[in-house]
């Protein structure tokens, strides 16, 4: 028999309480798949490179905050470090090795980015450990939920979804108005001409792979407070990223953050309707989208 229960899904949407704590737990899901998924949709879209190695940036950026917080106790430089952090790890990372293999076959680049992920896993294991570690809730958020229509809401949870938002404009408005932002674009669409007009592209697709870099540790550093840490972490987030920038279409920022928040909601409510399918609803929505638009939601055709 097909694992439905529907009665729990309908029962769910006819109540305001449950229909706001499903509603805030599908936004926490998307915007954390957004943050990483956003870098990665960016590392491609401007070095036309499916960073397979992404999701270990996820998990670094957890680790370092960590790590930050039980030596700082404070949540601000937690967040910092795990972000930038990671920004530096994606620099070095993109001018050592990733620029070796611009150009080259795409098997030789998810080679060398799968390599990597083993790679990391076991640095984190040989630093941190191979057990389960908890950052635990910072004291600043540990207060009463809020209620909301009945529902309950969590201030941390409100807070990550602001940050990821920010962001998200940040990022848009920077890539549509600034300079730096107006560059970034002409050497995704014509790096030699660029690179004519004497701008290092070099130095362009090591800061693109560095803000990709931070983007998916600032996630890390979010979920910290309420995920568990463990070498790995970041396969299933990988997953699930290039999902979302499948969904969004590759190369596309309001695509990232559209898919990234339709599957936060397919996770949530898919859980009570489907509890045995939730993760199968993702591909079937996913072949959908394909099916009748092979791009994505905003992709574009390449001519």
């Amino acid at each position: 028999m097909f694992p439905l229960d529907l009665d729990a899904l309908t029962g769910c949407l006819a109540s305001s309480a449950c229909l706001v704590t499903q509603t805030t737990s599908g936004f926490i899901i998307g915007m954390l798949l957004f943050l990483v998924a956003v870098g990665l949709t960016l590392i491609f879209g401007v070095l036309k490179v499916v960073n397979f190695s992404h999701g270990a940036f996820y998990m670094f950026g957890a680790y370092f905050a960590m790590t930050a917080y039980q030596y700082t106790g404070s949540f601000a430089l937690a967040m910092l470090c795990g972000a930038a952090g990671t920004a530096l790890l994606g620099l070095i990372f993109e001018r050592v090795f990733m620029s070796r293999v611009y150009g080259s076959d795409v098997l030789m680049q998810l080679l060398v980015c799968y390599a990597f992920v083993l790679i990391f896993d076991d640095v984190v294991r040989m630093i941190w450990g191979q057990e389960f570690k908890s950052m635990g809730m910072p004291a600043a958020f540990q207060v009463a939920p809020l209620f909301i229509a009945g529902g309950v809401v969590p201030p941390y949870y409100l807070l990550l979804i602001g940050v990821a938002l920010v962001a998200a404009v940040i990022l848009g408005l920077g890539l549509a108005r600034t300079r730096i932002g107006k560059v970034i674009r002409a050497a995704a669409h014509n790096p030699g001409m660029v690179s004519a007009l004497g701008i290092n592209t070099g130095l362009i697709y090591g800061g693109v792979f560095a803000l990709g870099g931070m983007l998916a540790g600032l996630a890390g550093a979010l979920a910290a407070p309420v995920r568990s840490l463990t070498p790995g972490m970041g396969f299933s987030v990988l997953i699930e990223s290039f999902i979302v920038t499948v969904i969004g279409g590759m190369g596309s920022i309001l695509g990232a953050l559209i898919g990234a928040i339709l599957i936060g909601m397919i996770r949530s409510f898919g859980s009570l309707g489907f509890p045995l399918f939730t993760e199968g609803l993702m591909y079937l929505f996913m072949v959908i989208v394909l099916v009748s638009r092979p791009t994505g939601l905003f992709g574009k055709e390449v001519a």
